[in-house]
């Protein structure tokens, strides 16, 4: 059932799941004085970003690095919303037992050593999950890093800040089953200046699963799309209630997932990783695409959809405008558009005729529309602005290598300006020059994805497409 409660802040609510995300006060369990530690780590960024309350706990200290030390989370005065638990495997229930005792809502439990690591780590487990049952308490992990939240600086990654960089807030939320690839994503997004506002890594799911955290952020106002990171289901029944939550979710926001462990080589690795269980990935390719779900084929192409989905509206058609300056570049676009099913429609010959009054006598003006090396700024603009407001096109593909002369980074305003059409656009930038980096800079904060080659580009496109065939697939069976 999808949420219908809102929580006043964040535009979500219910399931106890929200405090996961937005606690008011934070119990560090295993807090520690000890540079490199992942106790120390995770209360340095707390102290250092988190909005809310900060609560240190280990029995070893009265204080740390002049913060107050509780010996137990039972001794606390305070209410304690959650707890963040980074003790060795064979302390966690007696902690877990504590913090049901003291009334905490959530666990964050990132120790390992559990259902991953073979029977006796499966009995720890069962063991936390008896605490736990009957009570309100809700539990990410263990064997997990937590959540990102850069809206209110709640950051339970144990990776320093030097060694993983921290993503700008943004319309993009991660869920990923592998901690250490979360945490490699949001260093790779850091650097690109991509804006993952939240991300969870729920390791063996105890408790919380990828269902639960794929409803909560569905109606969590400030993500436009959703990310997931999978290896594999872990317990029965699992693969159908993510199927029928993932075909609620996909009618209100677009979800992207990346599979991997997808060959019999990998299925050994997947198991040993979370105690997940890879399965058939024929059966998950079916599965996702019964709900709706787009599937990319690695990491990085699981971002660039989603760059463009939180940015572009959909297309009405899938019909494609290609406006290069490099025809060697504008044939990489229609190949992968053809290869993708999207069309580069010959533009009509009063189009073309009029094209040709403007531009450079050797500008090819069918479409692909190439420019040449000749090109301008201007030369962009009046293409733009001759095509978009028509009919014959649905979308755009601009190619715009800036080593050509006549460009200069006025043309981000006329490619910006064009956004008034309402039709998506992404651009291709290739090079490495300052100036580029300027200019891709300036359109990506201005809402308009750049890619760093044309089948990339293109395969944004064909994901706002779908996604369009996605939305009406699903309202009509609805109806």
């Amino acid at each position: 059932m999808v949420i219908e409660e809102a929580n006043e802040a964040t535009g979500t609510g219910g399931m106890g799941i929200d405090v996961l995300f937005y606690p008011s006060s934070v119990a560090v369990i295993g807090a520690t004085p000890k540079p490199g530690h992942v106790g120390y780590v995770i209360m340095s960024n707390l102290l250092s970003k988190f909005k809310g309350k900060v609560i240190l706990v280990n029995p070893r200290y009265d204080s740390i690095n002049g913060v107050k030390c509780y010996k137990s989370i039972t001794e606390v005065n305070d209410e304690v919303d959650l707890a963040v638990v980074a003790v060795p495997a064979p302390v966690v229930p007696q902690v877990t037992a504590d913090a049901v005792k003291k009334g905490v809502k959530a666990l964050i439990i990132i120790s390992g050593g559990f259902s991953e690591v073979g029977e006796e780590g499966r009995k720890l487990e069962d063991e936390v999950r008896a605490i736990v049952k009957n009570t309100p308490v809700r539990v990410l992990g263990p064997n997990c890093i937590g959540v990102y939240n850069a809206d209110n600086g709640f950051d339970t990654f144990f990776l320093p800040e030097d060694r993983m960089g921290r993503p700008p807030n943004g319309p993009i939320a991660l869920i990923s089953q592998s901690g250490a690839v979360a945490a490699a994503i949001l260093d790779w997004a850091s650097r690109r200046r991509l804006g993952i506002g939240l991300a969870v890594n729920y390791g063996n799911k105890l408790d919380v699963n990828e269902s639960e955290l794929l409803e909560y952020l569905a109606n969590n106002r400030n993500v436009k799309v959703i990310t997931i990171y999978m290896e594999g289901l872990k317990y029965p029944g699992e693969g159908l209630r993510f199927l029928e939550t993932a075909r609620k979710v996909t009618q209100m926001k677009p979800v992207i997932v990346y599979k991997a462990g997808r060959t019999k080589a990998s299925a050994g690795a997947v198991a040993s990783h979370t105690a997940a269980l890879a399965g058939d990935y024929e059966i998950y390719r079916g599965a996702f695409r019964q709900a709706g779900l787009i599937e990319a084929n690695s990491v990085r192409e699981m971002f660039d959809l989603a760059k463009a989905l939180a940015t572009q509206p959909l297309p009405r058609g899938r019909r494609v405008l290609v406006l290069t300056d490099s025809g060697g570049m504008g044939i990489q676009a229609v190949d992968t558009l053809s290869t993708l099913g999207l069309e580069v429609p010959e533009l009509p010959e009063t189009i073309q005729s009029m094209l040709r009054k403007f531009l450079p006598p050797l500008a090819i003006v069918r479409n692909p529309v190439d420019v040449t090396g000749s090109a301008t700024d201007e030369y962009y603009k009046i293409v733009l602005d001759s095509i978009l407001p028509t009919s014959y096109v649905d979308m755009a593909l601009i190619v715009a290598l800036m080593q050509i002369p006549g460009l200069t980074p006025n043309l981000v305003n006329y490619i910006i300006d064009a956004k008034r059409y309402g039709k998506p656009m992404v651009v291709v930038s290739f090079g490495g020059s300052a100036m580029m980096e300027k200019f891709n800079e300036a359109l990506e904060n201005n809402g308009i994805p750049v890619y760093a080659t044309p089948d990339r580009g293109a395969r944004a496109l064909w994901a706002l497409v779908e996604y369009s065939m996605i939305k009406k697939m699903l309202r009509e069976e609805v109806e």
